[in-house]
């Protein structure tokens, strides 16, 4: 009897265990790769004239919200790295201009910023 209680014991602890896993993997938020103090640097001097605050002054509905960058499907790390290596008109691309870990870090800078309502 003692052996049973044991043995459903330790597939019960188990079954937390794994448990507990998923969920702190599923409300996790997602680390972000680059380095938003270099990111915001190169912001500030690449991106602020056309994007102050987060804002869009060329086009005015698509900021830098966290709510803009779902609406248009931008809200990823991988989609604003794309958006900024390529542009999109009217914005020009920065691959040519920047390296891709400089284009990373001001991902994760808008990224950070558009989670914090910039």
């Amino acid at each position: 009897m003692l052996i049973k209680r044991r043995a459903l014991l330790k597939k019960l602890l188990s079954v937390i265990l794994v448990a507990i896993a998923l969920f702190s993997f599923a409300v996790a938020t997602p680390a972000l790769a680059g380095d938003a103090a270099k990111g915001k640097q190169i912001f500030i001097s690449e991106c602020y004239a056309c994007h102050q605050g987060g804002k869009n002054l060329v086009q005015a509905p698509k900021t830098l919200s966290k709510e803009d960058l779902e609406k248009y499907d931008k809200y990823s790390l991988d989609k604003i790295v794309y958006q900024i290596t390529n542009g999109n008109s009217p914005m020009p691309g920065f691959g040519g201009h920047l390296t891709p870990a400089e284009i990373e870090d001001v991902a994760t800078y808008v990224l950070e910023q558009a989670e914090k309502g910039w």
